[in-house]
């Protein structure tokens, strides 16, 4: 089974994607800060990331940043920032998609 990593601080997008990955057959795990995504990265090796950018004790680029240092998949930025500078930079760290 496909495992997915959320990554976000709201429950409700949590919620969400959780909901709505798990109906697909996806394997879902969640983190709500930039630490604990870093640990679960670890810890369950997911096949996709799907990561916010504003979490409360990490930038989401640092922790693209820190994904990036020793796992390569794919990773997909649902973000609410809209700057075009947030973007590229998250690009620029690795993301596969924003």
């Amino acid at each position: 089974m496909t495992r997915v990593l959320v990554v976000d601080d709201e429950p409700q997008i949590v919620r969400a994607l959780r909901i709505n990955l798990a109906a697909r057959g996806y394997e879902v795990v969640t983190a709500t800060t930039g630490a604990g995504a870093l640990r679960a990265a670890a810890e369950t090796r997911p096949d996709v990331v799907v990561l916010d950018l504003g979490l409360p004790d990490l930038d989401g680029v640092d922790v693209l940043a820190g994904i990036r240092g020793w796992l390569s998949v794919p990773v997909i930025v649902l973000s609410a920032r809209t700057d075009s500078a947030d973007k590229v930079g998250a690009l620029d760290a690795g993301a596969d998609d924003t």
